[in-house]
């Protein structure tokens, strides 16, 4: 990320039109440059995001023995050196902005006698990690972390590690990947129960990687056993559009008038489809075509067209199926007709910024009426009207790329645009992001 802010303002151009294809999806890209670089033999995957984050974790699997590669065509291939063959990385990991990296590398680290070195950007050494390093303490692995297990944090991992059977305090796709993937190099089963199902890519590729994994429903919780001491396979994979990128361009279409805009190969994995859920409660346009499975995930071409939005209570239950949405949601909200109320949200107090302090700070220097709660937001939309704050004043993004994109979605939806302090973090998940925005409104 370059040293100087980037800072812009986004107004209104009319409606989004025509068709666009968002970038491949960052969770799956991370697991499958993972995954591969585990399996003994070639892999290649196609449709890889290309962001920062992603690249952030191709760059440690080949400091830790991974030999990866982009042809010239966009497919990446990657030659692994086996589950149990990583090997000691010289340099310090660069994270960068990337949880997601750093958390899951945890994991595969805690399953290696390996030493590792975990560092990254201003924003990512401000997270806490405990939660990732409890279990993974459990099963062998050692930590010298900052206060409150912040980078940098240097971490031993354990062989034999130990098998254990977590319960996850809290949902967690990451904390709860972590932990499967200690257990792919150590003897015995490794058990994670999750009381409230979470986003389940590591599941779906760790299985078609040919690991030996299995999932219970009991009592409305799942549990997930991996056995441990697998080999994977190489496997050619196909990485469908990100939702969580879509989100942006969803949203847009429905909140600004004249908007009637089809989104391309979209993943509508069922624990990552709760925006579409909520913003369809809310009444907007949002029609699936030419639904299809590409590589074990499901994916459709998603036609949204400008809509009257009304306020809704929303389930906090959906919520680890669209936490990463939440700040979009919450632009969506201010549009709506009535009162929208969000609740159960403390996870997004923990993310690349506290999300629920500075959507909350961003909208009402935009215009919109909320109330700020300790677990989410409660807002009282315009009814469709659009938002008439911030002036020359921009908002404040907290180098957190999902802030900034939402932005910049509500300066398409007000009378004077809105301006974001900095876009440079737009391209840890989304590098073509405004390029894109300007081709739908040109």
């Amino acid at each position: 990320m370059k040293s100087v802010p980037t800072p812009k303002r986004f107004t209104s151009f009319g409606g989004l039109t025509g068709k666009l294809r968002i970038p491949g999806d960052k969770s799956i890209s991370h697991r499958a440059l993972m995954f591969a670089s585990l399996a003994v033999g070639k892999s290649e995957i196609r449709g890889l995001l290309e962001g920062e984050d992603v690249i952030a974790t191709s760059k440690a699997m080949t400091q830790m023995g991974a030999n990866i590669s982009r042809g010239s065509d966009g497919t990446w291939r990657v030659h692994g050196v086996g589950v149990g063959g990583l090997l000691e990385p010289l340099e310090p990991l660069d994270m960068g902005n990337s949880g997601t990296s750093t958390r899951l590398l945890m994991g595969l680290v805690a399953g290696h006698d390996i030493r590792a070195r975990f560092i990254g950007d201003a924003s990512l050494s401000r997270r806490p990690m405990g939660r990732v390093i409890e279990p993974l303490s459990q099963m062998g692995a050692s930590f010298e972390a900052n206060e409150g297990g912040r980078l940098p944090i240097t971490m031993h991992g354990a062989y034999p590690a130990v098998p254990i059977t977590y319960r996850l305090p809290v949902a967690s796709a990451q904390v709860k990947s972590a932990v499967l993937l200690a257990g792919l190099n150590t003897p015995g089963v490794t058990t994670v129960t999750e009381p409230v199902p979470t986003r389940d890519h590591s599941e779906r590729m760790l299985r078609g990687f040919g690991a030996d994994l299995e999932v219970e429903e009991c009592n409305g919780q799942r549990i997930i056993r991996i056995h441990g001491e697998a080999e994977l396979k190489p496997q050619q994979v196909i990485v469908p559009g990100d939702p969580s990128s879509a989100a942006f361009f969803i949203v847009a279409a429905l909140l600004v008038e004249g908007s009637d805009l089809v989104i391309e190969n979209v993943g509508l994995n069922p624990t990552r489809a709760g925006l579409a859920q909520m913003l369809r409660e809310m009444g907007g346009h949002i029609e699936e075509l030419n639904r299809r499975e590409i590589g074990g995930e499901p994916v459709a071409d998603l036609h949204v067209k400008h809509s009257l939005l009304t306020g809704i209570d929303v389930d906090p239950a959906i919520a680890p199926s669209m936490i990463d949405e939440f700040p979009v949601l919450f632009v969506a909200a201010a549009l709506a007709k009535g009162t929208t109320m969000t609740s159960g949200l403390e996870e997004l107090r923990v993310k690349e910024s506290d999300r629920i302090n500075a959507m909350a700070a961003a909208l009402t220097l935009a215009g919109a009426k909320l109330e700020e709660r300790e677990d989410g937001l409660i807002i009282h939309g315009t009814g469709g009207d659009p938002l008439s704050g911030t002036g020359n004043q921009p908002v404040t993004t907290h180098l957190d790329h999902r802030i900034a994109m939402s932005m910049a979605v509500a300066g398409l939806a007000s009378r004077e645009g809105v301006e974001v302090d900095d876009t440079r973090p737009i391209a840890t998940s989304f590098p073509n992001f405004e390029a894109l925005l300007e081709g739908a409104t040109a």
